[in-house]
């Protein structure tokens, strides 16, 4: 019984996301998630880096810089085409907005 109603869920996601996908599957849509994933690299990168060397001052620096970064792409994004992540780190305008972003092959 749950399978099958979470097998109804997800083909209205489906027909919901096809409706909507050339608008979030375009060119602007991928381009500002890759910007995105490459300062999430760079933070994870830097974040090894200082975990051997946490007194290099250059690379703290860098990092918060990247960090702010990431905040203003992240809460650009998330107005422009809704939630990145879900558990509180990002917040949903009205109606709900996790069904509406495309999953993430469809990207």
């Amino acid at each position: 019984m749950v399978e099958r109603r979470f097998r109804e869920l997800r083909d209205q996601r489906e027909e919901k996301t096809e409706e909507k996908q050339p608008e979030r599957g375009n060119e602007a849509y991928r381009k500002e998630l890759e910007e995105l994933q490459k300062v999430d690299f760079a933070l994870v990168e830097l974040t090894l880096y200082l975990d051997n060397h946490p007194t290099d001052m250059q690379s703290i620096q860098q990092f918060n810089q990247l960090a702010q970064l990431r905040g203003q792409l992240a809460y650009a994004f998330e107005m422009k085409y809704g939630p990145l992540m879900q558990y509180g780190h990002s917040f949903s305008r009205y109606p709900w907005q996790w069904i509406e972003s495309p999953w993430p092959w469809q990207v």
